[in-house]
């Protein structure tokens, strides 16, 4: 990439934040030049000129961008493009303690729909092994109570097997950083008060479904197995 390109890539700056405003241009830049993992980024001498800036801003603007893992550093090529671990970035401000009440509301809901919508994934992929796991899991728990209506280790031993057989690795990263904030939104006294138990589909009972339901009979299970929740939300 020649000194020139570099240059049209970027936006003229003002001096104010000026940190922010080369990071913004940097990563700009990475997305106009369809740069791929692996691909090397000019050197920090180049982007200063180019930007006529100093080295030192340029330098702590690709420090934001490794420590977003956008980019690292390799011998013999310098800063190169990475694949950033999303959910390891994400997963550092999934605390529940220093979320705001809407966002800790929304990561709640967000449980329920994720749920909700994995019938198909499930009954594409799952083996009788994966029944045979899930009926071992759920011999392990407790009968429904009210007590137990919510129980963070069950539900991430059955869910977390879910999301495992549903074959997708993003989704079961995100699961395990949604359920602690769902148990936290659960006993917090944030939503409406726990209403009467009513009955819902126990985790049997959706292994039943997987074993000789349908995909819309498991959403319908989900959905009914998941209702004290909802009308936590809605009533």
């Amino acid at each position: 990439m020649t000194l020139t390109a570099i240059k049209d890539s970027f936006k003229s700056i003002d001096t104010s934040t000026l940190v922010d405003k080369v990071e913004a241009n940097l990563v700009e830049l990475l997305q106009e030049r369809k740069l791929k993992v692996g691909d090397p980024i000019p050197k920090e001498m180049e982007l200063a000129e180019a930007l006529g800036v100093s080295r030192t801003v340029v330098r702590e603007a690709l420090l934001r961008l490794r420590m977003m893992g956008l980019i690292e550093s390799k011998k013999k090529k310098g800063a190169v493009i990475t694949s950033p671990d999303i959910f390891g970035i994400l997963s550092k401000s999934m605390n529940p303690h220093v979320l705001d009440q809407d966002t800790l509301k929304e990561m709640f809901e967000i449980r329920l729909v994720l749920e909700i919508g994995m019938a198909d994934f499930l009954f594409h992929r799952i083996t009788k092994q994966d029944i045979k796991e899930l009926k071992k899991i759920v011999s392990n728990e407790p009968p429904a109570t009210e007590h137990h209506l919510f129980n963070i280790d069950h539900e991430i031993a059955f869910h977390g097997k879910l999301y495992e057989i549903a074959g997708n690795d993003t989704l079961k990263k995100f699961q395990k950083m949604l359920l602690p904030v769902f148990d936290y939104v659960h006993k917090s006294g944030l939503l409406k008060k726990q209403p009467r138990l009513r009955n819902f589909l126990s985790h049997k009972g959706l292994v039943d479904i997987l074993e000789k339901g349908t995909p819309e009979e498991f959403r319908n299970g989900m959905r009914k197995h998941l209702g004290n929740h909802f009308a936590r939300l809605f009533e």
